[in-house]
């Protein structure tokens, strides 16, 4: 009789599918992601891949914040680098009034977006490192009102409040991915695009916090102080963690707007921060997991919230129609799933998953 969870060795224990049943369940999601763009309405797509770049962002923050347990407020600041590093790349190179150097290919703005915000994530580093708790909190949001005053004057590069610029121009191997093809919508070839993406870093991120780098930055986190009593160099690893939760936040900004094909400098501010920050917590601190499914969640909410004027008269669509707005219901909504997740389920949506995953293992037994 085979013993699926008998391991023999340290190296089975620690493979990224190390049972037969998360090798099936990967595979069934996996045929049910790609089979999406043929089930689905492109509306519903753009949702969906909006999700799946929000989870790369998740999936940042939580590096830095879930494994390395430094509380960032910064985060979109790191997103408007990489939205504005892609668009100027991509952008048209005879136009007089905005920065451009026609670079539509995917993977050279994507990775630009992405090293350059992990180099202003490595120039903020040092002086993160040296702080905690409220005190990082603090200076990471100064970040935000840094960017958002650089982004709102700086008309070269933004295009100005109220005037933006044109989003990153997705295109690899000929592929145009911003139009309608022959075979695929827009919104499908940006889906599949966009869930490609999402599956390589997410990859990336699980098997860098299986690592040496994953269980140095556990121990910043559960106590500095014991960590560098046994050698581990936390300034060190503090900076790794910034550098590469930036990166991801710069490769999450290139892609945000992709969709919608349109940037926007007053989007940048402390309420996308609280987005992410609500993400994190709402799908599980210190799992990749969990960043997905608080991604999606976060995503799926405004779709909801914005059926609510139909069943709630006093509800409003617009600020014009007076009464409460289906926008602040939403902001209201991300402070009560903050503040309830917390208090009643501090592992969020992952943590109730294993909860009924532990329960149906020892059904019918109580333990």
């Amino acid at each position: 009789m085979s013993r699926p969870l008998l391991y023999l060795s340290y190296k089975q224990d620690m493979a990224l599918l190390n049972t037969s049943g998360k090798r099936f369940w990967t595979a069934v999601l996996a045929i049910m992601a790609v089979s999406l763009p043929f089930l689905l309405t492109d509306d519903l797509l753009v949702v969906l891949a909006t999700a799946c770049v929000a989870s790369i962002g998740a999936i940042g923050l939580n590096l830095v914040t879930g494994y390395a347990g430094q509380v960032s407020l910064g985060h979109a600041f790191f997103l408007a680098i990489g939205a504005y590093t892609a668009a100027a790349l991509s952008g048209d190179p005879d136009s007089t009034r905005l920065i451009g150097f026609g670079i539509t290919s995917v993977p050279v703005w994507l990775l630009a977006a992405g090293l350059v915000a992990g180099l202003a994530g490595l120039i903020v580093a040092p002086l993160a490192a040296r702080l905690r708790g409220l005190y990082l909190a603090v200076v990471t949001l100064g970040l935000v009102f840094i960017g958002e005053h650089v982004f709102k004057h700086w008309r070269d590069l933004t295009g100005g409040v109220g005037v933006g610029r044109p989003a990153a121009v997705p295109e690899l191997f000929g592929i145009q991915f911003a139009v309608d093809g022959s075979l695929f919508t827009k919104a499908q070839k940006l889906y599949l695009l966009m869930l490609v993406l999402l599956v390589i870093f997410g990859v990336l991120a699980r098997n860098l916090v299986r690592s040496r780098i994953g269980r140095a930055l556990a121990a910043v986190r559960d106590r500095d102080l014991a960590a560098e009593v046994i050698g581990v160099d936390v300034t060190r690893y503090k900076m790794i963690a910034f550098a590469v939760s930036s990166f991801y936040a710069g490769v999450a900004g290139a892609l945000l707007y992709v969709m919608i094909g349109f940037v926007e400098p007053g989007s940048f501010n402390l309420g996308m921060s609280v987005q992410y920050i609500a993400m994190v917590l709402i799908g599980g601190v210190a799992t990749i997991s969990g960043s997905v499914l608080g991604a999606l969640f976060i995503t799926l909410l405004p779709r909801v919230t914005r059926e609510l004027p139909a069943v709630l008269p006093f509800i409003s669509s617009s600020s014009a129609a007076g009464g409460i707005t289906v926008f602040q219901v939403e902001t209201i909504l991300y402070g009560l799933l903050i503040i309830a997740f917390l208090i009643f389920e501090p592992r969020g949506l992952f943590g109730i998953w294993i909860r009924l995953r532990t329960y149906w293992k020892s059904w019918p037994f109580s333990h």
